[in-house]
């Protein structure tokens, strides 16, 4: 598969990004000169500087070089020093979305949208298509556990891709396979409203391909509705769907290291082994099934392969033990992602309590879903709520975590706004038995082995 022309010498700004790194890694597999910038070191740069990445830590403009086009994100400001050159230089600018749909030509691509599940999805896709020796190409916004790699050039001809909506940018892409997991309100500082928010999956699903299929939970009545609006195939599966062509969830089973799925689709019942925990992550395999068997794979090794799937990191990943204490961590940030991941550690956590330590993300998601949130975390026993990581925003006043441990009822609550203070409380609070869970998207990921270290000091 040849390199796009326009991508030919790309340099990315922000190399270091999940979305980035990953359209890196496929342009240096298919021969591609590419550099790049990012503000600080990134573990990702090992991999990417051995396949022959030029990488510079700082942004200047004097990084550039010669490129045929320049690579960002909707995170890098008009004012980043290399992108003021390019657009003085008058060098070629893409989004991130743009170069990778230059990268899905020639595929028959398969996206993954939703505002939950869609990395987990994607995930799961790839590695059941994997299972069935596809090779598949894919851009996910995580790392597969079994690869540790976030993006791979395949040569099956099949492109599966993570389509974000948070920024609008999935509407690049042209899939003949779609897949809709659920629809609730999110990312409002950039879309305004929820029915914006709303309407861009509705534009979304109207770029599937004519002879397309669009997949969607029918038991999210936001997702389900898109399948009125789509011109397309539609296919639906959860517990409430009754279409001959949908794929009905008869029942679930949680086992110790995951689950059982049992579906109808159209007159058989199949059972889909799911190796992560969570009747969530279950919907998820059933929609990574649909999606495989459209794509051409057969049914027996799609679940074999979601059965064999060993999880996303920072998707409930397991970190360490420490005594009879187990820590884990997770990507959620959404109060319905906060709930459902909660269910699935209290059934993981057996007799133990459940301790969260969590991180809200974004001052606009704390101030609109603070109420939400505390609902969520009051499915734990003990939780730990920690200031705001505000990301791409400023603070806004009177936005804190505050917001969210005031209202937590039925749990534990602490509010500790001091991050260095975090890993003594926590280690304070668990007992043995416990399952203790670090929770959100910004750097609270870091505190789980030090957590682990502090409990093995103790003991």
């Amino acid at each position: 598969m040849s390199v796009p022309p326009q991508l030919e010498r790309a340099h990315l700004i922000g190399i270091g990004g999940a979305g980035m790194s990953g359209i890196a890694r496929i342009l240096l597999a298919r021969g591609a000169k590419v550099s790049g910038s990012d503000a600080k070191d990134s573990r990702a740069f090992l991999s990417l500087r051995a396949q022959g990445a030029r990488i510079e830590i700082g942004q200047r403009a004097e990084n550039l070089g010669e490129p045929s086009a320049v690579v960002v994100s909707t995170a890098i400001k008009e004012t980043n020093p290399e992108l003021a050159a390019a657009r003085e230089r008058g060098i070629p600018v893409l989004h991130r979305a743009q170069a990778l749909a230059l990268l899905m030509e020639g595929h028959r691509v398969a996206c993954i949208a939703g505002t939950h599940g869609k990395t987990s999805t994607t995930s799961m896709l790839t590695v059941a298509l994997q299972h069935c020796r596809l090779d598949p190409s894919f851009a996910i916004g995580g790392d597969l556990n079994e690869s540790g790699a976030n993006a791979h050039h395949g040569e099956g001809g099949i492109f599966v891709a993570e389509a974000d909506e948070s920024d609008g940018s999935f509407l690049t892409y042209s899939p003949s396979v779609a897949v809709v997991t659920n629809v609730e309100p999110d990312h409002l500082d950039h879309h305004g409203t929820p029915e914006a928010y709303t309407a861009v999956f509705t534009e979304f699903v109207k770029r599937i391909q004519p002879d397309g299929l669009l997949i969607v939970c029918g038991d999210d009545a936001a997702a389900s509705a898109l399948g009125e609006q789509a011109g397309v195939r539609v296919q639906r599966y959860g517990r409430t769907v009754t279409g001959e062509d949908d794929a009905r969830v008869l029942d679930y089973q949680a086992t110790d290291t995951g689950g059982r799925v049992r579906i109808s689709l159209r007159g058989e019942e199949i059972l889909v082994p799911v190796a992560v925990p969570g009747e969530h992550m279950a919907l998820n395999a059933v929609a990574a099934l649909l999606a495989g068997i459209e794509l051409g794979a057969p049914v027996d090794g799609l679940a074999e392969g979601l059965g064999a799937f060993g999880g996303v990191r920072r998707r409930f990943e397991f970190k360490g033990r420490a005594g009879d204490v187990r820590v884990y961590d997770d990507y959620a940030h959404h109060p319905t992602e906060v709930a459902a991941q909660l269910r699935a550690v209290r059934h993981a956590a057996g007799s133990g309590r459940v301790v969260v330590v969590f991180q809200p993300h974004l001052y606009s998601r704390t101030k609109t879903f603070a109420a939400e949130f505390a609902q969520a975390l009051s499915l734990a026993d003990e939780v730990v709520v920690l200031d705001v990581y505000g990301a791409r925003e400023e603070p806004q006043p009177g936005v804190s975590g505050a917001l969210i441990a005031d209202r937590i009822t039925g749990a534990g609550v602490h509010y500790e706004p001091a991050f260095d203070r975090v890993v003594p409380l926590a280690a304070d609070l668990v007992k043995p038995g416990d399952l203790l869970v670090t929770m959100g998207a910004g750097d609270v990921t870091q505190l789980g082995p030090e957590i682990l270290a502090e409990l093995d000091r103790r003991a």
